[in-house]
């Protein structure tokens, strides 16, 4: 991604900031977005790049280096800020090297982990041991913070401002831009001229009947959600082949098993994730278009075009959606079904940069007051404990009227949401489908997905945007994916050596993926050597957790399959079976011996998986005391009880070699 320019880059003399994002699902970049931002309402003249984008010897090119960095997998680096990463690893560089380099660090993390915020962590260490110059305590987000990565980021924000200021004073006659100030965008809307619609988009836009009617208890369902075409970067376009809710329709929670398919071979391993990008529905749509009154240019053929400030479009910085750069003639109503969020919950710029459209001053001083930091506790009562939707803002503050061409600039991009593979093995190849070819080469994916629905104090039931968006489609219908590395690859050697796998509900999909996985080895092996010798592959144990066996006890019959073909002991824990809620950490206790046993005396590797709330701690805290009471072998056979601390420090050798491994959300 090229670096974006705030101002006309014919400032040479102006004070220069660098905000730098590495990010694997768009938190840290939204985060360095709002940082840029707060840099320009500054005066510097900020640029906001990924990290990868650029080399750490320019970073002595700017007064200011802000750094927004993610924490993925088991502690590591996103994708997008590795190479940037491995650049300063060098042994060559002196400890001078960043020398003069004035910096901030935000790192976005989340505590259920064991490598909390590992990698802002790292990435701050190294750049102290290259000689540069702190400019405020680093920061730290929390996923499990009640309020969410707001909960850290804006104190911290509010501080970085303030460090700012001290260290790079403006002048006598020039003052911060306060939030009733507006930026200007870096681009705008603007209807696309009939004699370049070359290479326009051509995919039918949705009309505002244009709907098909749903399943039994399901809403319309918009005609144009059965065949994607977004022409959106890095992704394929798979067909869905089944959409089967497996609890029943009188459980708590609808979940789904999704399988889809692609015609080409893409290669994949347990514990990888697939990113499907959701659509908006067309009635959130014309809710908008018909608030703002946008109705007469809803559909007609736009274009992007750079502020009048940039000498050209090769000067501006990327909009927020580049690759529609080069596919102008989309509409206003395919961007708000297609590429921007409408439905996220507001962040604090959202506030400032709405009460800049409305002539209502009672609106626009409460809106305000959203976006200021005295009040964040009546910003988290309003939008993240509720869980408001933006949408659903604009309904309450109608006075706010948005001018179409600033859409790109109110409304965040929609994201691609994250879903854990929980195919491996025979069931990646199409040939495991009924009815498709066994010369077949294309890839199959299945996903186990809850579909999102809870309640708050809003009456109106919160649905979430991904989930929504899947629970709706049917068979045929194709949408756009990313095939992404998770964070539970394994080596060879663990697939074949024993194994601990813990997933409670749809904690269970990535699990399926390595069974099916070793399944296909074990079955190869004995293709190979013949059905009487020993497979090479570990025991396994499979630790499941559900409310009620005959609601929720998802993959039951392949369990018992997988059981003809691996050394599989099944553990099950259902919560509301009996009077006494048991879970899975109560399971472990249970089998304290036979756990350890595999986790300690066999060198095991224990995968844990689902709900990132005080499931992974509970678990942690049950191994502890089983490596506590299991102990260890001395010389002459007996054994020895760990204490605490040693026993801790088993667990923690277990991370440090990667037999530890975690998977939550």
């Amino acid at each position: 991604m090229a670096c974006a320019n705030s101002n006309n880059s014919g400032h040479a003399s102006a004070r220069t900031a660098i905000i730098l994002y590495g990010s694997e699902t768009g938190n840290s970049q939204d985060v360095a977005e709002e940082l840029g931002r707060l840099a320009e309402r500054l005066h510097f003249l900020a640029h906001v790049c990924e990290l990868n984008s650029i080399l750490p010897e320019s970073l002595n090119d700017y007064d200011v280096t802000i750094f927004a960095l993610s924490t993925t997998g088991q502690g590591d680096i996103p994708a997008n800020a590795r190479s940037f990463w491995r650049s300063l690893l060098l042994k060559k560089l002196p400890p001078t090297f960043l020398c003069g380099v004035n910096f901030a660090l935000f790192g976005l993390g989340d505590s259920s982990y064991p490598k909390f915020n590992w990698a802002s962590r790292k990435l701050y260490k190294r750049l102290l041991q290259l000689g540069a110059i702190e400019l405020c305590p680093r920061g730290e987000a929390d996923e499990q913070h009640p309020e969410g990565l707001e909960g850290a980021f804006v104190p911290w924000s509010v501080n970085l401002r303030n460090n700012l200021l001290n260290k790079f004073p403006l002048a006598p006659d020039r003052h911060p831009l306060p939030d009733d100030v507006q930026l200007p965008p870096k681009w705008v809307l603007a209807h696309q001229d009939s004699k370049s619609i070359e290479g326009a988009i051509t995919y039918p836009s949705a009309a505002l009947s244009e709907t098909q009617p749903g399943g039994q208890g399901s809403p319309s369902i918009p005609s144009n959600f059965s065949n994607d075409l977004r022409p959106i970067p890095n992704t394929v376009s798979a067909t869905l082949v089944a959409n089967d809710r497996l609890t029943p329709q009188t459980h708590w929670q609808d979940v789904r098993h999704l399988i889809l398919k692609i015609s080409e071979p893409i290669r994949y391993v347990p514990g990888d994730i697939l990113c499907v990008t959701p659509r908006n529905f067309d009635s959130d749509v014309n809710s908008l278009i018909c608030m703002m009154g946008w109705e007469s240019d809803a559909d007609t053929p736009l274009c992007f075009e750079p502020n009048a400030t940039y000498a050209s479009a090769n000067n501006a910085p990327s909009p927020e959606i580049p690759f529609l750069l080069k596919s102008p003639g989309f509409t206003l109503r395919i961007l708000l079904t297609d590429y921007l969020d409408i439905m996220a919950i507001p962040r604090r710029s959202f506030f400032s940069n709405i009460a800049h459209y409305t002539e209502d001053p009672m609106h626009k001083e409460r809106l305000l007051e959203f976006a200021n930091p005295e009040y964040i506790d009546e910003f988290y009562d309003y939008t993240s404990r509720p869980r408001r939707s933006i949408l659903e803002v604009l309904h309450e503050f109608e006075s706010v009227k948005i001018p179409w061409q600033n859409v790109c600039t109110v409304f965040p991009t929609l994201r691609g949401r994250q879903f854990s593979l929980a195919s491996g093995g025979k069931l990646k190849t199409l040939r495991s489908l009924p009815g498709d070819s066994p010369t077949n080469s294309g890839t199959r994916f299945d996903l186990l997905v809850a579909i999102v629905k809870y309640q708050t104090v809003i009456k109106k039931i919160r649905e979430g945007v991904c989930t929504r968006y899947l629970a709706v489609l049917r068979p045929g219908s194709t949408l756009k994916v990313q095939v992404q590395k998770g964070g539970l690859t394994s080596s060879m050697r663990q697939f074949l050596e024993p194994t601990v796998l813990i997933g409670p509900g749809t904690g269970v999909a990535p699990l399926r993926s390595i069974l099916w996985e070793k399944a296909a080895m074990a079955t190869t092996y004995r293709e190979k050597h013949g059905l009487d010798v020993p497979v090479p592959i570990g025991p396994i144990i499979l630790l499941y957790g559900g409310r009620n066996r005959r609601a929720d006890f998802f993959f039951e019959e392949e369990w018992e399959a997988l059981k003809d073909v691996l050394d599989l002991t099944v553990l099950t824990a259902f919560s509301r079976d009996q009077k006494q809620k048991i879970y899975v950490q109560d399971r472990i206790r249970e089998h304290t011996r036979l756990i350890s046993r595999i986790l300690h005396d066999l060198g095991g590797t224990v995968y844990i998986c689902g709900s990132s709330g005080k499931m992974p701690q509970a678990i942690r805290e049950a191994l502890i005391e089983g490596f506590q009471e299991f102990g260890q072998e001395n010389k002459s056979g007996e054994r020895k009880k760990y204490n605490r601390e040693e026993a801790e420090k088993y667990l923690m050798d277990m991370e440090k070699v990667g037999r530890y491994k975690q998977e939550t959300w």
